[in-house]
């Protein structure tokens, strides 16, 4: 059965004027897990189509106006044609003749079943054609993504117009590229920037964020496993590195790998070879890999928390992304990038910022740099009653009070409250670095993962 959801029922429109036969498919439409509404002619389903669309209409081609020449239903098809109702109809008759069946065809019917039908023959015609309906609305989507025009980012800073320029020198090399700096910087960006322009453009980007990763998962996401190969294995799954061959693999948050796993992962990229959990049978991997990440490699190596190997092994070529605060020339740019991307989304086009509130943002310190620089702009896309944004419309929060050892009094709030606020400053003083920021609250960086998922902060 076609599903678009585990708990979705597909939705079936019947239109059959004999009370029995409709009887007799709603028993085998229900049987076979659909939701089934019926109707008695086509002049009610032009009704009906207005508040509701089903995934499928089962439509009989005679009514009791004219019971042979199936003219009813070749109307109501070719009206689906002028309205553009994207749904999949299966014509039906007891009347069995070539010319109706062509007719029926060139008036877009996608299928044909004749009366009294065979069950298995109606269920392998309803599976086939939801699923098609579903590929298709899937290949649309994918097509208007294709089509719609890329917005990118126009760098002004001569930090970041040194830094491309190096990554357009090494986009099209194989070698693997290690992309660090703070916290929404962009590194995600420009990993998909360097799959763009690399030589594997038409292969897939494959992104993992390796702090949502548990360790006893790892295996599983990253090379698969078979079915059975464990105890919840009711399924296979194929792994990242197979998802991602003839493409890029990019391995985000990587100094977040336990130590067990960082072994395995180096196995891997030294060899060139991996299998899936529960086979035997050794698979070649065949891609590019990028990887980043917001901690320092120095620290955690000498720590003992990363493996000097492996890190080796990621850094091939190795780009530090600066921090926005570094680079106030590039906030007027963003800023446009940032308007006209929303924009397009909230449908509110054409907006500037009044000079006032750019140079505000220009003063701004940025401890979240460019992701934080985007949801402030999205709000203010959200707020703005005109096409110019004013400074009152940014909302730009205040910088928040430190708190230290010779503090005699909190004011008064709730844990939860007590604790987001903790939380914002500690990633305020360390600038957005997780591990750090983690160390700071006495906390392990995977606990501090599940306290910002908690409260919808960006991880």
């Amino acid at each position: 059965m076609v599903q678009k959801r585990p708990d979705y029922q597909p939705l079936i429109l019947l239109i059959e004027d004999n009370r029995e036969v409709r009887l007799a498919a709603r028993f085998v439409l229900e049987d076979l897990g659909y939701r089934v509404e019926e109707l008695e002619n086509p002049v009610q389903a032009r009704d009906w189509l207005q508040h509701q669309l089903p995934d499928l209409i089962l439509l009989d081609m005679n009514f009791q106006l004219d019971t042979t020449s199936g003219e009813e239903g070749l109307r109501l098809l070719r009206y689906l044609q002028q309205q553009e109702y994207d749904i999949p109809v299966v014509a039906m008759t007891a009347w069995s003749n070539t010319q109706l069946v062509v007719q029926a065809m060139q008036a877009g019917a996608a299928d044909f079943i004749e009366k009294p039908w065979n069950n298995q023959r109606l269920q392998q015609i309803l599976q086939q054609q939801l699923k098609l309906s579903t590929l298709t609305r899937q290949n649309k989507a994918l097509h208007q993504q294709l089509v719609t025009p890329k917005i990118e980012f126009v760098w002004r800073s001569s930090q970041m117009l040194t830094l491309m320029q190096q990554l357009q020198t090494v986009a099209a090399t194989e070698a693997n590229i290690l992309l660090t700096g703070e916290n929404g910087t962009g590194k995600s960006q420009l990993a998909q920037w360097l799959h763009q322009h690399s030589a594997r453009a038409n292969g897939p980007l494959i992104s993992v964020n390796m702090a949502a990763i548990p360790e006893s998962l790892f295996e599983s996401e990253l090379f698969g496993h078979k079915k059975g190969a464990f105890t919840d294995a009711k399924e296979a799954r194929t792994g990242r590195f197979s998802l991602a061959k003839g493409g890029t693999l990019f391995l985000d948050e990587i100094a977040c790998l336990p130590l067990a796993q960082q072994a395995k992962l180096l196995r891997v990229l030294e060899s060139g070879h991996y299998e899936a959990i529960g086979s035997s049978q050794t698979e070649q991997s065949d891609l590019r890999l990028i990887a980043a990440t917001n901690a320092d490699f120095s620290v955690l190596i000498q720590q003992g928390h990363f493996r000097q190997d492996l890190y080796y092994r990621l850094n091939t070529l190795e780009f530090r992304i600066p921090a926005l605060r570094e680079r106030p020339e590039d906030i007027a740019p963003l800023c446009q990038f940032f308007l006209q991307k929303h924009g397009q989304r909230y449908h509110k086009l054409d907006l500037t910022i009044h000079h006032s509130a750019l140079s505000r943002l220009q003063q701004y310190q940025w401890p979240g740099n460019i992701r934080e620089l985007s949801h402030l702009i999205e709000r203010a896309v959200l707020l703005s009653q005109s096409k110019e944004i004013s400074l009152q419309e940014l909302t730009l929060p205040e910088p928040q009070p430190i708190l230290t050892t010779q503090a005699t009094s909190l004011p008064m709030m709730t844990l939860e409250q007590a604790e987001l606020a903790l939380i914002h400053q500690a990633l305020q003083l360390c600038q957005g670095n997780k591990q750090k920021t983690a160390e700071k609250l006495g906390i392990t960086k995977s606990s501090l993962y599940r306290r910002l998922e908690r409260y919808g902060l960006e991880v």
